[in-house]
């Protein structure tokens, strides 16, 4: 078995990290994860508005992967500089989320409407009367 030092002696030197951030190696990049968050995003929004059977689920788990790529390319980067940079995008982003936001809150109030309606209709068709007010005489009219 070798000793640690030879095994040391055949790997790169250590470097120390400047405490000064690291610019933005591909500002390209970044505008691409951008687009793709846009297009993931608008993807969604249609979805939820014209397709009852849009796949959610595979809609949330594309949203997280682009998530955690643009957290990635961020990473050792200046958020103003990144700010800057990307000022644009991030607004149409903003405005893309927003309209997302209502479509999201459109089919919540609808899947909760639906849920009440089969509630009810299942309390209905579970009630035989045999325990109601109107059998008590409790029932005010």
């Amino acid at each position: 078995m070798a000793e640690k030092s030879e095994l040391a002696s055949n790997l790169p030197a250590r470097t120390i990290a400047s405490e000064a951030p690291i610019p933005f190696a591909r500002p390209g990049n970044l505008a691409a994860i951008i687009g793709r968050i846009e297009q993931a995003i608008d993807e969604e929004t249609a979805g939820l508005r014209n397709d009852t059977s849009y796949d959610l689920k595979a809609s949330n788990a594309r949203k997280s992967r682009y998530l955690y790529e643009l957290t990635r390319a961020m990473k050792g980067g200046s958020e103003a500089e990144f700010l800057e940079q990307h000022r644009e995008g991030l607004t149409r982003l903003r405005q893309k989320l927003a309209r997302n936001e209502a479509a999201i809150l459109a089919h919540l109030n609808a899947v909760n409407e639906v849920a009440t309606l089969l509630k009810n209709a299942i309390q209905r068709s579970e009630a035989d009367g045999t325990y109601s007010a109107l059998e008590f005489g409790w029932a005010r009219a």
